[in-house]
């Protein structure tokens, strides 16, 4: 599968919508959960879990992860719970989230990479991930609970960011606004 390269312009706006999320909805707990985002948001949750054997089997042919879907005036994410982990859940919620607040479609080729991107920003803001004082990705496996590979991805990403916020002396308007945020919670 080919995947599509976003634009540095595209990650910027993805990084504000996340934390035009966190703050709208009050998200102040490491670690992030899409479950609490999803249900401050509106979003009605399903788990694959409570599907019939014929919705169930529906579910799977649209994604083994998870969808997002808008029917009846309602946003729903599905969900699959069976044999998945909280951390794997969790990363697929956030993933269907970042499909609702990019207001996708399904007509752009880059809808996945945007999803995911927002999912993995989300999971982990190195700017969060700075304020723990990770070192390693252990640090960010323990604090933000998730997987130990994400956990590596996430290390790497910070060490970038911070590479970059070294280099520039002085954090965006999104990151200062998650920090006030952060620290009013505190």
């Amino acid at each position: 599968m080919i995947r599509w390269k976003l634009t540095g312009e595209n990650y910027e706006f993805i990084k504000g919508e996340v934390i035009h999320i966190f703050v709208k909805y009050n998200i102040k707990c490491i670690p992030v959960s899409g479950f609490e985002i999803a249900t401050k948001m509106g979003i009605v949750l399903v788990p694959y879990g409570g599907l019939s054997t014929k919705k169930l089997s529906a579910a799977m042919h649209e994604s083994r992860d998870g969808f997002y879907i808008e029917s009846g005036g309602k946003e729903y994410i599905f969900y699959n719970n069976i044999g998945k982990n909280y951390e794997r859940q969790n990363m697929t919620i956030l993933h269907e989230i970042g499909h609702c607040v990019l207001d996708h479609t399904g007509h752009s080729k880059y809808e996945e990479d945007e999803a995911n991107f927002f999912a993995k920003y989300a999971i982990a803001p190195p700017v969060l991930v700075e304020k723990i004082g990770a070192v390693t990705p252990s640090d960010i496996y323990s604090s933000f609970n998730i997987s130990y590979e994400a956990a590596v991805y996430a290390f790497d990403y910070y060490l970038a960011w911070k590479q970059r916020h070294d280099r520039l002396g002085k954090y965006t308007e999104y990151e200062k606004r998650l920090l006030a945020f952060y620290k009013k919670s505190a």
